[in-house]
């Protein structure tokens, strides 16, 4: 049972970082004490300064030989379990998009661990926890959001490949229209050039290259001269319709039914043109299929040295990699960090907390709206971060054999705010930065009241 002292000392952990980002967003919005330039500066601080060194310190301090493998085991099968059943939409499902996919996983697995959970939970359930959340903020640098920033670069070139192809296979369809065009004028005119000789002309509707459908039409015209007939001839090619309408002649010769023997030859003719523009089009699907397959491996390099290079850009994975060889390190060979190293480290690392939610109030203030993507797509995001996310923790770690208090922590660890690295991998990229904008400020407003439920509930 949760007692009123356990519930005022997890109140005097999380009070203290809203008052934090309330006296940002008030600097910004009411008292016109910092200009959205140099709100940019402190933002550019934190993310290459204060953030980093609180992470490597935190890092630092674990011991990796000692993880506790099954609560590892049962974040990552949740993310995993997430992502699999979101890309089997996108790919299945007619409403499915990958778009759609890649941010409902950024809402649904990738929470504020760093920043808000660390001080929550440890005073909710101790500090010994600590080094549990530590090692969540190691996976999801490393592995996490290195897979997101993957499926972020994956969507842009598979944009481009389909745009690159979609002119490709326009210009084909015009090339091929016009030369069906042209060969159906070349029979007109050699029919044309005879059309005066001729007893009788019927309009042969001829359907476009595509189809295998010639039909006769039975409305017989008497032969024109053969300029009108070139110019018949001329009209019927060159207009709007999809049909492709050929005047063929009966001979004063002909004594049997149907055509003579040159017309059919002229049908013979628009036959094999017709073949052959099927024949270029069989063969532009099989070029279209390789020029696929080779291009497959090409834009997976493409993407993973994109991808690389953002990553070596990132402080936060060197403060990651650092942070995690010195405790492999130090742990390993009982080695401490010198008292200089520790003290630089720790004076910009002591202020990071304060200034990451300082640097999130002025993120706020500076947006239009609390609720930039509307309340209906509000309402979504949060019940894919406060819902959605807990609820698929809860069954991934009763799955792996987690009980008790590692199980609860699990799911509360679930519901924090929305992580602000997915939305800054959003924003670069254009796709619903509005939706994560609002995740990351409404669900900060609303996230208190909620873990706080989470963990009264889970606690009875």
């Amino acid at each position: 049972m949760i007692s009123i002292d356990d519930l005022y000392g997890v109140l005097c952990a999380v009070v203290p970082l809203y008052v934090t980002m309330f006296l940002a967003y008030a600097s910004v919005k009411w008292w016109n004490i910092f200009t959205p330039e140099q709100c940019s500066g402190i933002n550019r601080f934190v993310a290459y300064f204060a953030v980093p060194l609180l992470s490597m310190e935190f890092i630092s301090r674990i011991n990796p030989y000692k993880m506790d493998l099954l609560f590892m085991a049962a974040d990552g099968v949740s993310k995993v379990l997430i992502l699999v059943v979101l890309l089997c939409w996108a790919n299945f499902s007619r409403r499915g998009s990958l778009e759609w996919a890649i941010t409902l996983f950024s809402l649904s697995t990738l929470p504020n661990t760093l920043v808000m959970g660390i001080p929550l939970l440890k005073s909710m359930y101790g500090d010994d926890k600590e080094g549990l959340m530590i090692q969540v903020v190691v996976l999801q640098c490393i592995i996490w959001y290195t897979l997101l920033l993957f499926l972020f670069e994956y969507r842009e070139a598979r944009l481009k490949i389909l745009k690159s192809f979609k002119g490709s296979s326009s210009s084909s369809s015009f090339s091929n229209s016009e030369r069906s065009k042209g060969s159906f004028k070349g029979a007109g005119e050699a029919l044309g050039s005879c059309g005066g000789n001729a007893d009788e002309v019927v309009n042969v509707i001829v359907s476009t290259p595509t189809s295998q459908e010639i039909t006769e039409n039975v409305n017989t015209k008497v032969a024109p001269d053969p300029q009108q007939f070139r110019s018949m001839v001329a009209a019927a090619v060159d207009g709007d319709d999809k049909e492709v309408h050929l005047f063929i002649w009966r001979c004063v010769c002909c004594t049997s039914q149907g055509f003579c023997e040159q017309s059919v030859q002229v049908l013979r003719k628009e036959e094999s043109i017709k073949r052959g523009l099927e024949s270029e089009k069989t063969e532009g699907v099989e070029k279209n299929t390789a020029a696929v397959s080779s291009l497959s491996s090409a834009m997976l390099l493409r993407i993973l040295k994109t991808v690389w290079l953002k990553l070596v850009r990132n402080p936060n994975s060197y403060a990651s990699l650092i942070g995690l060889s010195w405790a492999l390190v130090s742990c390993r060979y009982g080695i401490m960090k010198p008292q200089i190293v520790d003290n630089s480290v720790t004076i910009l690392s002591k202020a990071g907390l304060g200034m990451a939610m300082f640097s999130l109030g002025l993120f706020m203030a500076l947006q239009p709206r609390i609720i930039a993507c509307g309340n209906r797509m509000a309402v979504y995001g949060m019940l894919a971060r406060f819902l959605a996310g807990p609820a698929v923790m809860a069954v991934a770690s009763i799955g792996v054999g987690l009980r008790g208090t590692m199980l609860k922590l699990s799911i509360v660890q679930a519901a924090l705010p929305q992580g602000i690295v997915p939305f800054v991998f959003a924003r670069e990229y254009g796709l619903h930065p509005d939706v994560l904008s609002t995740a990351v400020i409404f669900g900060m407003i609303v996230s208190l009241p909620i873990t706080i439920l989470y963990y009264i509930f889970l606690g009875l």
